[in-house]
C-alpha cells in the first residue's frame, strides 16, 4: 500500500482535503503489519536527509494544525497517539 503525503488541496480518494481535515477522517482500509527486509534498510548517507526530511513535515504538520484551530493540547494528544503507536510496533526490539 503507497503511502501519500498530503499538501494543502491534496486530493484523498475522491475528495480535495487539507492535512488537518485528513488526520480526522476515520480509517477506513484493513491495513496488514508488514516487517521491513534487511535489504529495505534506508543506506547510511541517506538517513540525515530522511532526518531532516522528518523535521520539515512535522513542522508542516504543526503549523497545518494550528491554522486548522487545533490547540496546543490537542497537538500533544496527536502526538502522543503516534508515540504509543510506534511503542507498541517496535516493542522490545532495540531501536538501532
Amino acid at each position: 500500500m503507497a503511502c501519500t503525503v498530503l499538501n494543502e488541496g491534496a486530493t484523498f480518494g475522491e475528495e480535495t482535503v487539507s492535512m488537518a481535515q485528513a488526520a480526522t477522517m476515520p480509517i477506513t482500509a484493513k491495513t496488514t503489519k508488514t516487517k521491513p527486509s534487511p535489504a529495505a534498510a534506508p543506506a547510511p548517507a541517506a538517513l540525515p536527509n530522511r532526518e531532516k526530511a522528518i523535521q520539515i513535515l512535522s513542522k508542516s504538520i504543526y503549523k497545518e494544525l494550528r491554522e486548522n484551530g487545533y490547540e496546543p493540547k490537542q497537538i500533544v494528544a496527536l502526538a502522543t497517539e503516534i508515540i504509543s503507536l510506534v511503542t507498541t510496533d517496535i516493542g522490545d526490539r532495540p531501536l538501532v
